[in-house]
């Protein structure tokens, strides 16, 4: 285990230069203090977990101190915002302290957000405040525990600075940790500012560093694209098949890794609602739960039209008709195997669709329903759940079709069917209204609360003695909270 002022630096980003990024150094946080610390994300770093209650682990993490290895930059991009086109972005209020690597070998950028003004704050003020600190925290872990590809979180560090949003708040940093930040509106950046030398040596980095196998390919730069289709594809298929809601998929906020970062107003879904708008700023339901879907190829049609100067047009297209397959599979894959299937009959997507509408029309918990099939055999399972369903014809009709399903699937044990529901179906996930304790907690200065929370949902699979409360249905004010993208 290494103590904070062992960590080896290799600024790789840093390296492109000013055209790329602009050197800046954190403003400290009054007073700061640690809030929640991610032991999982501790150790990616090798770090010794119990460092994170020391003086300078709170003082690194709020603006105090710094590595002399680190070299703090605020990358530039531009994007789509809710589909239109912003020249300029940027890290408004984060910044890139610098790269780690650890004992594997594994480079880790670490982004401090909340840091202060930078050349990219256009008209804010460069802070972040507690509560959406500690949402992104917690979602990033708690994805990464459900098997999500996410950014990680470090830590949060909360303090006594003054921030203005619709009332006052406290200021906060959080410590997110990524193979890389950079993002879909990195590429249309350099291509929309006609800067084809920067775009080519940003391409050369990505390649290089993050998709080297592609190298081995006729053609490097559209086998790096199919991937990053691909990655999309899955990942999307991940948020739909668990009930993720990100809420705001502008381009500047889609990873070239293919994994979820830059969290805002999202939520996962209590009852089931294709039609979930957890955005309260998104009035014409552009990036709801259902249009997930398509705006995911439409981000990537996006970083298509940037890489033009190095791909065919009919190749990059060829390269986008793979992702609605792709996504089709691997949701229909996933939610197989959350009904406790294990091969494939061709009737399934209805299975799946048919359930989902009696969901829908009947504000059945999704994280529950899908826990609770697997705690007996299906035949008993579906009988307890029937009484959640309004249309119980309709719920009937589909239970008969499931069990006989079930029954071809082939011979499992009561004990061997849960096992293997249970695997996949979580008992805990971040709700909103969960989220809310926490924090109201913390804003009075109790950080038990997030501590406790962030556990749990760390292993959001095992049932966990004296947690009940966190795996019941949400009370009704907990339903209808309105989440802004102001953090």
């Amino acid at each position: 285990m290494k103590a904070l002022d062992e960590l080896t630096f290799d600024n790789r980003f840093a390296r492109l230069g000013d055209a790329f990024s602009t050197h800046v150094l954190p403003e400290p946080l009054d007073a700061p203090r640690l809030v929640v610390a991610s032991t999982a994300a501790m150790a990616l770093l090798d770090l010794d977990p119990a460092i994170a209650e020391t003086p300078v682990f709170a003082e690194l993490f709020g603006g105090h101190k710094l590595w002399a290895e680190a070299e703090p930059r605020a990358m530039v991009y531009s994007g789509h915002q809710f589909g239109g086109y912003t020249p300029q972005l940027g890290d408004g209020r984060g910044l890139l302290l610098g790269e780690v690597y650890n004992e594997a070998g594994e480079h880790w950028d670490l982004h401090l957000k909340g840091a202060g003004m930078t050349p990219y704050s256009r008209m804010g003020d460069g802070r972040a405040v507690l509560r959406s600190s500690i949402r992104e925290f917690l979602a990033s872990e708690a994805l990464h525990a459900l098997g999500i590809p996410s950014s990680r979180a470090l830590c949060v560090i909360g303090s006594d600075t003054p921030v203005w949003r619709e009332k006052q708040e406290r200021g906060a940093m959080v410590l997110r940790m990524a193979h890389s930040h950079i993002r879909f509106g990195h590429f249309e950046y350099f291509y929309y500012t006609k800067k084809p030398e920067q775009q080519a040596l940003l391409a050369e980095h990505v390649l290089n560093l993050h998709y080297p196998e592609c190298r081995e390919q006729p053609e490097p730069y559209l086998a790096m694209f199919r991937e990053i289709v691909e990655r999309n594809a899955e990942l999307i298929a991940k948020w739909q098949a668990y009930g993720f809601c990100h809420g705001v998929m502008n381009t500047d906020n889609m990873s070239i890794l293919g994994i979820t970062f830059d969290f805002g107003p999202f939520a996962f879904l209590d009852d089931f609602d294709a039609h979930f708008i957890c955005n309260h700023s998104d009035h014409e339901g552009r990036y709801s739960f259902s249009n997930q879907v398509p705006i995911g190829q439409w981000n990537l049609s996006a970083l298509a039209q940037a890489l033009t100067p190095f791909i065919s047009v009919d190749a990059l297209k060829e390269a986008l008709g793979l992702y609605l397959p792709l996504y089709q599979a691997n949701y229909l894959d996933l939610m197989r195997r959350r009904l406790g299937l294990t091969t494939a009959e061709d009737d399934d997507q209805h299975l799946v669709e048919r359930l989902l509408k009696l969901m829908q029309n009947s504000g059945v918990d999704y994280t529950l329903f899908f826990r609770r099939l697997g705690d007996e055999s299906a035949a008993l399972a579906v009988a307890r759940l029937r009484d959640d369903f309004v249309d119980l014809a309709g719920f009937d009709a589909w239970a008969e079709q499931y069990k006989a399903r079930v029954e071809r699937d082939g011979e499992y044990s009561e004990a061997q069917r849960r096992a293997r529901m249970h695997a996949v179906n979580p008992l805990y996930i971040l709700r909103n209204y969960l989220a809310q304790n926490a924090i109201v907690a913390a804003e009075s200065g109790d950080y038990s609360e997030v501590r406790r929370l962030h556990e749990v949902l760390s292993k959001p699979f095992e049932e966990q003695a004296g947690m009940e409360q966190y795996a019941q249905r949400p009370p009704d004010w907990g339903k209808h909270l309105e989440i802004s993208c102001s953090s």
